[in-house]
């Protein structure tokens, strides 16, 4: 089993960003398989969104819902998606995480609005990049 296959089977997985001074900040968040990627799902005006943004490098890890990681971290990089790519996202987190993920879509799109969210796409380091 590789890595994104282990890590795309785990409910939840710690995405740790870095900020500027290269301090680790660390999310439990849904994370989804996207054809040779990791995707996850976020408000697009988080912390998260902006160190990828400053700097794409980030680790994942599986975790509980709490964040308590429950195995090793695996290096990547992450990449902001484009307003197609996110809707592809919502799509594999519906089919992932059936009644609870619609039910989280919708109230997330009637709080935000349909822009108010963006996939994020991770590549792990390894692995070879695809589409966006």
């Amino acid at each position: 089993m590789t890595d994104l296959d282990r890590l795309a089977a785990e409910k939840y997985v710690l995405l740790t960003t870095f900020r500027k001074d290269g301090r680790a900040v660390a999310t439990p968040v849904w994370a989804v398989r996207d054809g040779d990627s990791l995707a996850v799902w976020t408000v697009s005006d988080s912390g998260k969104v902006k160190r990828i943004r400053r700097d794409g490098r980030v680790t994942v890890a599986p975790c509980d819902v709490r964040g308590r990681p429950h195995g090793e971290a695996v290096p990547g990089h992450a990449t902001i998606a484009g307003p197609e790519s996110t809707q592809r996202v919502r799509g594999l987190l519906k089919q992932k995480y059936r009644l609870i993920g619609r039910l989280s879509l919708l109230g997330s799109r009637l709080r935000r609005g349909e822009g108010g969210t963006v996939g994020l796409r991770i590549v792990l380091d390894g692995a070879a990049p695809g589409h966006d």
